[in-house]
Protein backbone atom coordinates (compact mmCIF):
# COMPACT_ATOMS: atom_id res chain seq x y z
CA UNK A 1 0.00 0.00 0.00
CA UNK A 2 1.14 3.51 -0.74
CA UNK A 3 -0.26 6.76 0.58
CA UNK A 4 -0.34 9.87 -1.60
CA UNK A 5 -1.11 13.44 -0.74
CA UNK A 6 -3.43 14.72 -3.46
CA UNK A 7 -4.57 18.25 -4.29
CA UNK A 8 -7.56 19.41 -6.26
CA UNK A 9 -6.62 22.02 -8.88
CA UNK A 10 -10.16 23.41 -8.84
CA UNK A 11 -10.71 24.10 -5.11
CA UNK A 12 -7.15 23.62 -3.71
CA UNK A 13 -8.42 20.96 -1.29
CA UNK A 14 -5.61 18.66 -0.09
CA UNK A 15 -6.35 15.12 1.00
CA UNK A 16 -4.59 11.81 1.51
CA UNK A 17 -5.50 8.58 -0.19
CA UNK A 18 -4.17 5.02 -0.11
CA UNK A 19 -3.48 2.92 -3.20
CA UNK A 20 -2.27 -0.67 -3.64
CA UNK A 21 0.65 0.60 -5.75
CA UNK A 22 1.84 3.57 -7.78
CA UNK A 23 0.75 1.70 -10.94
CA UNK A 24 -2.75 1.35 -9.52
CA UNK A 25 -2.83 5.10 -8.78
CA UNK A 26 -1.86 5.86 -12.40
CA UNK A 27 -4.45 3.40 -13.70
CA UNK A 28 -7.25 4.91 -11.59
CA UNK A 29 -6.20 8.43 -12.57
CA UNK A 30 -6.24 7.55 -16.29
CA UNK A 31 -9.70 5.99 -15.90
CA UNK A 32 -10.84 9.19 -14.14
CA UNK A 33 -11.76 7.34 -10.95
CA UNK A 34 -9.98 9.77 -8.63
CA UNK A 35 -12.00 12.82 -7.72
CA UNK A 36 -11.98 15.54 -5.08
CA UNK A 37 -14.08 14.69 -2.03
CA UNK A 38 -14.82 18.39 -1.62
CA UNK A 39 -15.99 19.50 -5.07
CA UNK A 40 -16.00 16.23 -7.08
CA UNK A 41 -13.53 17.62 -9.63
CA UNK A 42 -11.33 15.18 -11.55
CA UNK A 43 -8.48 17.71 -11.75
CA UNK A 44 -6.32 16.05 -9.11
CA UNK A 45 -2.55 16.26 -8.76
CA UNK A 46 -0.22 14.14 -6.71
CA UNK A 47 1.97 16.15 -4.32
CA UNK A 48 5.45 15.30 -3.16
CA UNK A 49 5.52 13.36 0.08
CA UNK A 50 8.31 12.24 2.30
CA UNK A 51 8.39 8.52 2.95
CA UNK A 52 7.08 7.30 6.28
CA UNK A 53 10.25 5.65 7.51
CA UNK A 54 10.21 4.17 10.98
CA UNK A 55 13.23 4.64 13.13
CA UNK A 56 13.75 3.38 16.66
CA UNK A 57 12.67 6.72 18.17
CA UNK A 58 9.51 6.81 16.06
CA UNK A 59 8.77 3.14 16.77
CA UNK A 60 9.14 3.72 20.52
CA UNK A 61 6.85 6.75 20.29
CA UNK A 62 4.23 4.66 18.45
CA UNK A 63 4.51 1.87 21.04
CA UNK A 64 4.08 4.34 23.92
CA UNK A 65 1.13 5.97 22.15
CA UNK A 66 -0.48 2.55 21.62
CA UNK A 67 0.12 1.55 25.27
CA UNK A 68 -1.55 4.77 26.45
CA UNK A 69 -4.49 4.09 24.15
CA UNK A 70 -4.88 0.56 25.57
CA UNK A 71 -4.69 1.88 29.17
CA UNK A 72 -7.37 4.49 28.48
CA UNK A 73 -9.59 1.91 26.78
CA UNK A 74 -9.18 -0.48 29.73
CA UNK A 75 -10.06 2.29 32.21
CA UNK A 76 -13.21 3.10 30.21
CA UNK A 77 -14.13 -0.61 30.27
CA UNK A 78 -13.70 -0.61 34.08
CA UNK A 79 -16.11 2.33 34.35
CA UNK A 80 -18.53 0.57 32.02
CA UNK A 81 -18.49 -2.54 34.19
CA UNK A 82 -19.21 -0.41 37.28
CA UNK A 83 -22.06 1.38 35.49
CA UNK A 84 -23.58 -1.88 34.20
CA UNK A 85 -23.47 -3.38 37.71
CA UNK A 86 -24.85 -0.34 39.54
CA UNK A 87 -27.21 1.41 37.13
CA UNK A 88 -30.29 0.40 35.15
CA UNK A 89 -29.97 0.38 31.37
CA UNK A 90 -32.93 2.18 29.75
CA UNK A 91 -31.66 2.16 26.16
CA UNK A 92 -33.05 4.73 23.75
CA UNK A 93 -35.58 5.87 26.38
CA UNK A 94 -32.94 7.68 28.42
CA UNK A 95 -34.31 11.22 28.00
CA UNK A 96 -37.88 10.07 28.75
CA UNK A 97 -36.82 8.09 31.83
CA UNK A 98 -34.63 10.93 33.13
CA UNK A 99 -37.54 13.38 32.85
CA UNK A 100 -39.90 10.89 34.46
CA UNK A 101 -37.60 10.50 37.47
CA UNK A 102 -36.97 14.25 37.71
CA UNK A 103 -40.51 15.58 37.31
CA UNK A 104 -42.39 12.80 39.10
CA UNK A 105 -39.91 12.71 41.97
CA UNK A 106 -39.55 8.97 41.43
CA UNK A 107 -37.25 7.33 43.91
CA UNK A 108 -35.09 4.75 42.21
CA UNK A 109 -32.79 2.34 43.94
CA UNK A 110 -30.45 2.58 40.94
CA UNK A 111 -29.48 5.42 38.66
CA UNK A 112 -30.04 5.02 34.94
CA UNK A 113 -27.90 4.99 31.83
CA UNK A 114 -28.74 4.72 28.17
CA UNK A 115 -28.60 6.48 24.83
CA UNK A 116 -29.52 10.07 24.07
CA UNK A 117 -28.75 12.47 21.28
CA UNK A 118 -26.58 15.52 21.91
CA UNK A 119 -29.71 17.65 21.54
CA UNK A 120 -31.58 15.58 24.16
CA UNK A 121 -28.69 15.90 26.62
CA UNK A 122 -28.62 19.67 26.03
CA UNK A 123 -32.37 19.91 26.68
CA UNK A 124 -32.11 17.79 29.85
CA UNK A 125 -29.39 20.08 31.20
CA UNK A 126 -31.47 23.17 30.35
CA UNK A 127 -34.32 21.63 32.35
CA UNK A 128 -32.01 21.23 35.34
CA UNK A 129 -31.69 17.47 35.01
CA UNK A 130 -28.18 16.38 35.93
CA UNK A 131 -26.87 14.26 33.07
CA UNK A 132 -23.49 13.63 31.48
CA UNK A 133 -22.10 12.09 28.34
CA UNK A 134 -19.58 9.36 29.06
CA UNK A 135 -17.26 7.59 26.63
CA UNK A 136 -18.36 4.07 25.77
CA UNK A 137 -16.38 1.25 24.17
CA UNK A 138 -18.41 -1.35 22.29
CA UNK A 139 -17.89 -4.94 23.40
CA UNK A 140 -16.92 -5.99 19.87
CA UNK A 141 -14.15 -3.34 19.66
CA UNK A 142 -10.77 -4.66 20.73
Amino acid sequence: MIKYKLTCKKCNNSFDSWFPSSKEYEKLKSLKHINCPNCNSLKITKDLMSPNVLNSKKEKSEIIKNEKHVKIKNKIKEYQKFIKNNFEYVGENFAYEARSIHYNNKKKTKGIYGNATTEEVKELKEEGINTEIIPWVNEKDN
